[in-house]
Order: structure tokens, then sequence, then C-alpha cells
């Protein structure tokens, strides 16, 4: 991937790894045949690097490790423990469990604008596949760097749509506001297949989940839709480091704290205030399904493309290909 030395070079930009999903919609290709199930971002495509170390790099070209942090949870422990020994341990952000997309963004958010107010970070999801990553490397500095003077402080990725899949997020985009960027129209949570055509042809795209925003802007969403959460988390985080009780507040806290789904329910609601950037074709797939990761598997067939080596270990992790052979052709691991 190409590095963009203008974004590396900042100190406010931070990247932020969303790697604490238990990834059920994929259970049957990440269980193996003695019956353990491997979260999706702690596996390989194929025999290569697991998805987190993709996005790990993917994260690299655009900032420090420094300023790079990863969300987990505490039950994976013994896949990221590893996957992640090359970021500082004060970048780790251990929830006690998954409470979703919503707590799992505002946890460490919270901890990020702690220790830098003025923090610009990027969301990046720890368990997708993009074929030309330096296309989307591309697209995303310029939404990081806000290359325009009046450029928007929430951007989201919009994805061009292949297909129109009903298993994916819409973003209906507005007119242009100039640098590229689009305003958001509106919000679509898997549309029946028809309903998703008609939504390609007024032009929208697929929601990747890659988000660049000023943090303040991002703790600005929660505030209006969770403040009690907000204050709540806010209270332990804000605690000394030697409070020895903290952890077990914390813990209490992820015990009564609701499910919540960011793009269902953070938000809607909030479109004038985002902005989206369409991402020019990328070969992105969030790899959410069995169907979906067939689709990216006979992707790689027909055009060859290699997968880039990442070091040492290529055959360390669960192959999704392998298991989608075992599965849906009877082959043995």
């Amino acid at each position: 991937m190409a590095r963009n030395h203008a974004v590396r070079d900042r100190k406010d930009c931070w990247a932020l790894l969303l790697a604490a999903g238990d990834g059920r919609r994929l259970i049957e290709l990440t269980t193996t045949r003695k019956g353990l199930t491997v979260p999706k971002q702690f596996c390989s495509l194929r025999r290569g690097p697991s998805l987190l170390q993709s996005a790990l790099r993917r994260a690299a070209g655009l900032t420090s490790s420094d300023r790079i942090c990863a969300v987990v949870s505490a039950d994976h422990r013994k896949w990221w423990n590893e996957q992640l020994e090359s970021l500082p341990a004060e970048n780790i952000f251990i929830q006690p469990r998954n409470r979703g997309t919503a707590n799992g963004i505002l946890f460490p958010l919270l901890n990020i604008l702690q220790r830098d107010p003025d923090a610009r970070i990027l969301l990046l999801p720890s368990d997708h596949h993009v074929r030309d990553e330096d296309t989307l490397a591309e697209s995303i500095s310029v939404a990081v760097t806000r290359s325009q003077p009046l450029a928007p402080g929430i951007v989201l990725m919009g994805l061009q749509p292949r297909n129109p899949d009903p298993e994916l997020g819409y973003i209906v985009p507005g007119p242009d506001r100039g640098g590229g960027y689009r305003e958001v129209e509106q919000f679509v949570e898997k549309p029946p297949a028809p309903v998703a055509r008609q939504l390609i042809d007024r032009g929208a795209l697929w929601n990747a989940f890659i988000i660049a925003a000023d943090a303040p802007a991002l703790l600005k969403l929660f505030e209006r839709r969770s403040p009690d959460i907000v204050v709540a988390l806010s209270e332990i985080i804000s605690a000394p480091a030697n409070d020895l009780s903290r952890g077990q507040r914390l813990f209490e806290l992820y015990e009564a704290l609701p499910t919540r789904d960011f793009s269902r329910q953070i938000l809607p609601g909030h479109e004038p205030h985002l902005r989206v950037l369409p991402v020019p074709e990328c070969g992105w797939s969030d790899l959410g399904t069995p169907r979906r990761v067939a689709e990216v598997l006979r992707e790689l067939e027909d055009d060859r493309t290699p997968l880039r080596s990442h070091g040492s270990g290529q055959a360390r992790y669960l192959s999704l290909a392998a298991q989608h052979e075992r599965v849906h052709r009877g082959f043995s691991l």
C-alpha cells in the first residue's frame, strides 16, 4: 500500500481498529471440525495473514504505530494477544464483553479524547477484504486529512455497489458539497433486493463502516443518542489509573449496558452533520456471509490476484478459503 506521509506526519491522526465482533453470520465457515469458533477478524482469507493483520497494515499506511489503537473483547484474548503485539498496551482497549458497535466505538473514543482532545480518528473495521488497497488508501487520506478548507467533521466512505446486495447497508448521497464530498440524504440498512436495486439506480453507495471523524464531533453523536452511557463510561475512564475499582466498575457497567448498533441507532437522524465520500471501485467486501466469501474467492481466481505477503507465519490462521472448500465441496482440511 502506498504510504501517505502527509497524513503520517500529522500528530492528530489516529486509527481505531474495530476488532471486538463475534462474526456470528459467518459461523458456518469460522467453526473448525473440532467445534472451535474463531471470530472472522482472526482468520485469514486464504493461507496468509489474518484479516486483522491486513487491517493493521492498512492503518500503518496512514499513521504511526503509537496512534494505532484497537478495541477488542476480553473473551477473544487468545486470538488478539499475539496479533496485536506490535501495538502499545495502552492502545488496546479491552471490553469485558461485546455490546455492539456503538459501545465498541464509544469506549475507545473516550479514551483517545482523554489523550488527545483534538484527535482526528479513522474508524477501520478489522474483518474486511480489499483487493485494491491503494485506491481505498487514497480516498481515506482525503477524508482523514480534511484536504478542503471547509471539509466536514465526519466523513463516511461510500463504496460503489457491484450488485444489489440485500445484506449490506446503503448510503443515499445528496448534493455535491465540493472536494468530492456529498451530503448524506438517507441510510437504508439491509433492504430487500428490489429496493436495493432502486437505491443503486438513485446513486446509493455501500456503507463500508469506514469513517473519518473529528473525535469531538463523533462524541456529539453519542451525547445526543446515549447521554447516560457517555456519562457512565466517562466517569470510569477519567478515574485515576491506580484506582483498583476501575476494572470492576467497567465490568459491572458492561453487564448492564444494552447492545447498541452504531449504524442503526446512532447515525440515523444525524444526516445533516455527515458527509459521504464516494470511493472508486476497489474490490471491497465485508466478507459478512458465506456467499460473499465465495464471491471474493471467485474474483481472486478469475483475475489471478495474488495476496501480498506479510512475512512469516503464512499458514498459522484458520483459512476461510479452506473452510469454504471443506463445508461446500466436502474437502478435508
